[in-house]
């Protein structure tokens, strides 16, 4: 970038409550609100500062139905501005120091409800399903979308009450599904014993971090997961690391909607996702571009779902 564009930057940066912003904004992804909440600043504030931001290129604003994301952005020259800064900042400060505490509450708060949610719902989770395209369509689509052949490895990642391990498990040599859900976890092992699918197993596991090897899986799912993210980009890459040569990584999520009611009363966090944003989010993590089925929503007002198949180059012979 040329000079006065550096300088540009660099003003916008130089600043204590906008550093503090890209500082958080470095760690996941986060609405006007929750910054207000962690900084103990006024909306107007934060949002001038945000304005500021986002007009220099250092972050990027996102509408979601009714609220507005922002994250960092994803220009290397920029970014690598942003990281440079960030790197020479005594990460002790006390003003930084506090921000993440109040992050790590924030985070804290929002799981305990989705985890009250989950718990509170995992009886009549299909029935919860029924708010889109009927579901005997969407299996079809992913069925559709998975490779030919048989499976070694499959991994479901948000594994719920265990439908896509009951849908595809009977294709796969082996086959594991990641919940933090304990309650889910449960129905998934019941309805994958009465499905017989010995081959299966369950286990307590973070979508974020798998601890699963690098390229250890041909087929990768994550189904309806993404939505209840904070930083579903990250749950994209980590994912896909999973992914082996040739493999597939298969994501089955919303297409972008107005539905605010399923944020308090369904614990999403994410209004759907365009093409556009999960392309690159794909493509970061070194996957192909993705194809792509649209499910139209069953009726007026509903909800279009999404199945996005992303292949990662087979190695060299």
């Amino acid at each position: 970038m040329g000079l006065k564009e550096g300088v540009e930057v660099l003003r916008a940066a130089g600043e204590p409550s906008r550093l503090r912003i890209v500082a958080l904004l470095a760690r996941e992804e986060l609405a006007v609100m929750e910054l207000c909440q962690i900084m103990d600043q006024s909306q107007p504030r934060v949002s001038r500062h945000l304005r500021l931001l986002t007009a220099s290129g250092l972050v990027e604003r996102f509408p979601d139905g009714g609220w507005a994301f922002y994250r960092l952005t994803a220009d290397p020259g920029r970014r690598a501005i942003l990281d440079r800064v960030l790197s020479i900042v005594d990460e002790h400060d006390a003003s930084l120091a506090r921000d993440r505490d109040q992050l790590a509450a924030v985070r804290a708060e929002r799981g305990a409800k989705a985890q009250a949610y989950f718990e509170r719902n995992a009886p009549l989770w299909d029935q919860l399903r029924s708010l889109h395209v009927s579901e005997a369509d969407v299996e079809a689509a992913i069925l559709a979308a998975t490779p030919e052949g048989p499976i070694n490895c499959l991994v479901d990642l948000g594994a719920g009450a265990g439908r896509m391990l009951t849908l595809l498990a009977g294709r796969a040599r082996f086959a594991l599904g990641l919940d933090l859900s304990h309650q889910m976890l449960n129905i998934a092992r019941m309805r994958v014993a009465e499905a017989g699918l010995q081959h299966c197993e369950l286990r307590h596991g973070d979508v974020f971090a798998t601890g699963l090897p690098d390229r250890s899986a041909d087929l990768v799912v994550m189904h309806q997961v993404l939505h209840y993210l904070s930083d579903p980009a990250a749950a994209v890459a980590e994912a896909a690391r999973l992914v082996s040569s040739g493999g597939r990584l298969l994501v089955i999520d919303f297409a972008p909607h107005g539905l605010e009611y399923l944020r308090e009363a369904h614990q999403h966090r994410r209004l759907g996702f365009p093409d556009e944003e999960m392309a690159r989010w794909l493509a970061a993590a070194g996957l192909r571009r993705p194809k792509v089925t649209t499910l139209p929503a069953s009726a007026p007002g509903g909800l279009t779902v999404k199945v996005w198949a992303a292949d990662r180059r087979p190695a060299a012979a």
